[in-house]
């Protein structure tokens, strides 16, 4: 997998696919969603509060989500480095809002967790995977199959983009921030389970969640873009589910203080 990030000839082949065979891609991997959406339900993924030995051999919890998150940063700067749009200015500027998610997913977020969790290896293999594709599915179109005179510098004017960003931005610091309370519950040493209260926790189980699922959908409308759609419901199909788990657990473990929080959606769901 390093051999074909770093391969640049394996990236040309890879961004020659035309628009149609870039769309069947995306219809696959929007079924591919669903599947795992509706798995997801039946199956809790075996990370964080959910993780069993039957996930088998796991390792250090921040050095999984190095290696599990820095693939997209990687692809999206390589696609990026190929394309001769590279310094159009609204093209660079979807790539620095890109890259400033997951530089702080890959290289900040791991290094401020606490404790000594573990990961399961084979959840951060499909981690890379679900990255990999993903990061091929924005720089793809965002870099090469986009039209031409779609991301003029007229873009920054328009709805898309400034609602875009706005939500982009306010899910990136929702995000940040409800992981901050998660990180601060426990003391050193401390291995009690709590019922996070601050900020949107107040509302919802996962609030952490939450901020995700508004920072990607910024993402889809900023670029308006079916790639970023596509994305947008990756990130749903794997969180709405996670966050069912996580409130059916605080329910079976606090019981009556969860309240009326909801899963992931105030007042809704």
């Amino acid at each position: 997998m390093i051999f074909v990030l770093f391969n640049f000839d394996v990236i040309i082949k890879l961004i020659g696919m035309d628009l149609h065979d870039f769309n069947l891609f995306l219809g696959l991997m929007s079924l591919i969603a669903l599947i795992v959406f509706v798995a997801l339900y039946f199956v809790k993924a075996g990370y964080g509060i959910f993780r069993t030995s039957s996930w088998g051999v796991a390792i250090n919890n921040r050095l999984a989500w190095i290696l599990m998150e820095s693939p997209v940063f990687i692809v999206m700067l390589l696609l990026w480095y190929q394309s001769d749009r590279r310094f159009m200015p609204v093209v660079f500027v979807f790539f620095l809002f890109f890259q400033i998610h997951y530089f702080q997913r890959s290289f900040i977020f791991p290094f401020l967790m606490n404790g000594n969790s573990k990961m399961p290896i084979a959840i951060m293999l499909m981690g890379v995977l679900f990255n990999v594709l993903n990061g091929y599915m924005q720089g793809c179109w965002i870099f090469y199959l986009s039209p031409e005179y779609m991301y003029l510098p007229e873009w920054f004017y328009t709805p898309q983009f400034i609602i875009g960003t706005i939500l982009f931005f306010t899910g990136m610091i929702i995000n940040i921030q409800s992981d901050s309370v998660i990180r601060h519950l426990r003391k050193p040493g401390d291995k009690k389970h709590y019922l996070p209260q601050q900020g949107l926790y107040k509302y919802v189980t996962s609030a952490n969640y939450l901020g995700e699922i508004i920072e990607w959908t910024g993402w889809a409308v900023l670029t308006w873009s079916l790639s970023g759609t596509v994305f947008l419901w990756w990130t749903f199909a794997n969180l709405v589910p996670r966050a069912n788990a996580i409130w059916h657990c605080y329910k079976q473990e606090f019981g009556k203080k969860v309240g009326n929080r909801k899963r992931i959606f105030p007042y809704i769901y």
